[in-house]
């Protein structure tokens, strides 16, 4: 059993390197953009920007793999049952690389798909097209990172986690300035770095995991297709899975609307969603220890932990908000100029540049709740307050953005994100209780 006193020690412990490592994604996504954008061209970042996101949206259907690990797990590790933590772990893997040849296999009817439900212009979309053909050869290897990660988490060896990340963007950010700036490969360039990055990603990965192949538990079948423990994990991962494929598809929206509005508004909201990104990733590190913490004390069966670990990583969590909206105020217009050299995307960006400043504090209530909610296991409870917050976004995307634009796009969004945060904030209390002994 974990009884480790909840302290902000420990919270930064597991948070900090989380910090890092999260902050290192969208700092990937800013060099793709940036490579692309050194060609003066709107049409190679909307490809980019489009490309990846709709393959984001389609591996994160299966995020249940990172949240459900890492809630099982923790709460595993807090009971005390390290048999079932290497159980949980080899049956992540094998949904992961299993995910991953599914996707690959019906990757075309996919893209079709993806493209008819909000078509960009003929030159985006031949781009988008090329660079998606090259990535889904990762598929397995991206969505099986998501297991491996949620394990790491739950174990509070987040230092791991921080050295699985700098692997994979390091190799990444080499590859695309070679093959970009250095081979002019242009835009399949980008694909084919993030390819070997994804695959060189999960062999570093299983070698930090590699404890859970010591002794025969990683082969013992038994347990590892146990009926109990399966039907919990498929129920986990099923209410994960709907609210992952709504927040999915809200976000793909926003983007396909914005594409509709033509190639520079495309380009300057995939610019801006670069800050999104550095908000959610950098702020999610603090999710992730109350992920870990949190579960611990639920397995442990420690209310007072639960609460003492909620508070704390949320205070910590406010604390780095307020620091990025103060970068965001003073360093956005020179982020902006570094993402392109287009002289009509920088300044469309810059004329949405506030809804910036003000996200990472409207964003953090819902992203903190994810994290308590998740090591709680509390899944149904997520999956029906993203019900009820997708239905406002739809609603706020009709009533705003034929009156305000882009403008209105973006205050859809942050609609979005409160009411996320309102909604799981009514089933804390019943969560809490989860926790008596």
């Amino acid at each position: 059993m974990n009884s480790a006193e909840i302290t902000h020690r420990r919270v930064l412990n597991v948070a900090i390197p989380i910090v890092i490592s999260n902050a290192t994604y969208p700092i990937l996504g800013a060099v793709d953009t940036g490579v692309v954008g050194q060609l003066g061209d709107a049409v190679p970042i909307g490809a980019v920007g489009i490309g990846a996101i709709i393959l984001s949206g389609l591996y994160w259907i299966f995020g249940f793999l990172r949240m459900g690990t890492s809630g099982l797990v923790a709460q595993a590790r807090g009971a005390g049952d390290v048999s079932e933590t290497k159980a949980i772990f080899i049956r992540g893997m094998i949904i992961g690389i299993t995910a991953g040849l599914v996707i690959f296999a019906l990757q075309f009817p996919l893209f079709w798909g993806a493209f008819q439900i909000a078509p960009a212009s003929s030159e985006v979309e031949a781009l988008a097209q090329s660079y998606m053909e090259i990535r889904i050869w990762g598929a397995p290897a991206a969505i099986s990172l998501y297991a491996i990660t949620g394990w790491l988490i739950a174990m509070e060896r987040t230092r791991s986690v921080l050295l699985l990340q700098l692997w994979i963007n390091g190799v990444n950010v080499a590859l695309d300035l070679w093959f970009v700036l250095g081979l002019d490969m242009g835009v399949e360039g980008v694909a084919i770095a993030t390819l070997v990055a994804e695959w060189t990603g999960l062999a570093v990965g299983l070698w930090l995991c590699r404890r859970n192949f010591v002794g025969g538990d990683w082969r013992n079948w038994t347990r590892i297709f146990d009926r109990v423990q399966i039907r919990r994990m498929a129920s986990v991962s099923g209410d994960i899975m709907m609210r992952s494929m709504l927040l999915q598809a809200s976000f793909m929206s926003f983007l396909f609307i914005g594409a509709k509005m033509g190639n520079v508004t495309l380009a300057a909201n995939q610019i801006l969603l670069i800050f999104v990104d550095i908000t959610a990733y950098a702020l999610d590190g603090f999710a992730f220890a109350a992920e870990a913490l949190v579960g611990g004390a639920v397995g442990a069966k420690n209310r007072a932990d639960l609460r003492r670990a909620a508070i704390l990583s949320s205070q910590w969590g406010l604390g780095g908000g307020v620091l990025l909206t103060g970068v965001f105020l003073l360093f956005g217009p020179a982020i902006i100029d570094l993402m392109t050299t287009a002289p009509d995307v920088r300044i469309e960006a810059k004329s949405y540049l506030w809804w910036m400043v003000i996200f990472p504090l409207i964003g953090l209530p819902s992203w903190m709740f994810d994290g308590i909610f998740i090591g709680a296991t509390r899944t149904r409870d997520m999956r029906i307050a993203m019900l009820q917050s997708t239905a406002v976004y739809i609603v706020m995307l009709f009533a705003l953005v034929p009156t305000m634009g882009n403008h209105g796009l973006w205050l859809a969004l942050m609609v979005f994100g409160m009411t996320r945060a309102l909604t799981l904030w009514r089933y804390y209390p019943a969560l809490e209780a989860t926790a008596d002994a």
